[in-house]
């Protein structure tokens, strides 16, 4: 019953959101035609619920700025000022309630990551798909990017056991006020977050 209400919950909030916030992604939209150039959606395929892979929507954040040897320029030399807005007010993020409307994502869930870290996760750390991957999850209002990749992956399993309906919506609300503060976007030192590189890896 309560998946059955959390999927209830996932389709109402993200239609109703998508129409009321239709003129101001319109008008991001726009704005990234103009400013940073086409395409205004980077799509980028990852894995969602057990592991299963989907295309990920998000706003376009970053240029395609290259070297002399045509290789992407890193993330801090890409992300442009309206792509940093954009993130530091969560807008970016706005285009995946439509992957909630489709069932692919959930309001509240661990964050969809690459699925190149599919072969780097513990037995422990790989449980973070037994739910549905989320706009926003209990690692992110615990931190956000400026977690380690293991505080990370050990709030998202705790997600996983202790998931509610009143969690999501404690989620929600935390959300909303990491955002007005724009708490924990980057991880000190990054534009981003590191690439995680498995447990054996990060110590080699």
């Amino acid at each position: 019953m309560n998946h059955l209400m959390k999927r209830l919950i996932d389709v109402s909030v993200a239609g109703a959101a998508l129409l009321l916030l239709a003129p101001l992604m319109a008008t991001v939209g726009l704005a990234i035609f103009l400013m940073i150039g086409p395409p205004v959606l980077f799509r980028h395929i990852r894995p969602g619920y057990k592991a299963r892979p989907f295309t990920t929507l998000k706003f376009r954040t970053m240029s395609d700025a290259r070297d002399a040897q045509g290789r992407l320029l890193p993330d801090a030399e890409r992300l442009t000022p309206l792509g940093n807005l954009l993130r530091r007010m969560s807008i970016d993020e706005l285009p995946q309630l439509w992957n909630v409307l489709k069932g692919e994502m959930s309001l509240v869930g661990p964050r969809p990551l690459l699925v190149e870290y599919l072969e780097r996760y513990t037995p422990e750390q790989m449980r973070r798909h037994e739910m549905k991957p989320g706009i926003t999850g209990w690692a992110q209002i615990n931190g956000r990017n400026a977690l380690s990749w293991e505080e990370r992956f050990r709030l998202d399993v705790w997600y996983v056991d202790h998931w509610s309906i009143g969690l999501d919506l404690r989620t929600i609300l935390k959300t909303i006020l990491n955002v007005l503060l724009q708490q924990g976007i980057s991880q000190h030192g990054h534009a981003t977050m590191p690439e995680f590189m498995g447990k054996n890896r990060a110590r080699s």
